[in-house]
């Protein structure tokens, strides 16, 4: 039975902080493409046209109902052999992004849902056009009440990004296991990363709760 090895505990924080770094830019990036892609999908489920939603629908249903790590392996590994190949980081923030993005685009349904039947009626009876009812009207509203919901998932994002071990992206999980083959210690590097997913996790959620209290008020149109 083998002792444990502080040196192999400590030592591996300044490789592991280096994966951290690459797990934070694929869930920045990640978050980025589900925000934006999110809010699509919102969209598109709301036109008035069969032929929007419906596919729309499906699309969101098909990809919430896979496992991430399909999806992972589809992008990494299926794609390159029809010649769409991207960088392993931008691969994972893909994967990520689009993922997630099923899941942003019911918070933002619910956002839209809940801003009152009033506000548009208003905004037909001022004749403003679509896209300043939405960008005027609809959206500063709706945004603040997704707010605590889209703070979370970036979280859960973060936590996910373990995952992207399977197709060789070198976050902190890849260099845990990294330095315990070299070691044939692996109970201190994993240790170590865990407590710093954890540590960066509970930041990210403080820095949540204060973006949710300064910017998650629902604002009159």
């Amino acid at each position: 039975m083998s002792t444990w090895d502080w040196d192999v505990f400590w030592g591996s924080i300044p490789d592991l902080l280096a994966g951290l770094v690459v797990a934070l830019q694929a869930t920045v990036l990640g978050y980025l493409i589900a925000l934006v892609l999110g809010l699509v999908f919102a969209l598109l489920r709301r036109s008035k046209s069969l032929w929007i939603s419906v596919p729309a629908a499906v699309v969101i249903e098909f990809i919430r109902s896979t496992p991430l790590l399909v999806q992972l392996f589809f992008l990494f590994y299926v794609l390159p052999t029809v010649g769409i190949s991207f960088s392993t980081l931008f691969t994972a923030a893909i994967g990520l992004g689009v993922h997630y993005a099923t899941y942003v685009s019911e918070v933002y349904r619910s956002g839209i849902d809940g801003v009152p039947a009033g506000q548009w009626e208003a905004a037909r009876a001022l004749n403003l056009p679509a896209r300043r009812t939405w960008t005027s009207v609809i959206l500063p509203q709706a945004l603040p009440r997704a707010m605590p919901a889209l703070a979370n998932y970036v979280i859960a994002m973060f936590k996910d990004t373990p995952v992207l071990v399977a197709i060789t992206v070198v976050e902190m999980l890849t260099v845990a296991l990294s330095i315990g083959s070299e070691t044939f210690l692996y109970a201190e590097p994993i240790t170590m990363a865990g407590i710093l997913y954890l540590v960066t996790a509970l930041v990210m959620s403080w820095f949540a709760r204060i973006f949710e209290r300064r910017f998650g008020q629902v604002r009159a149109a």
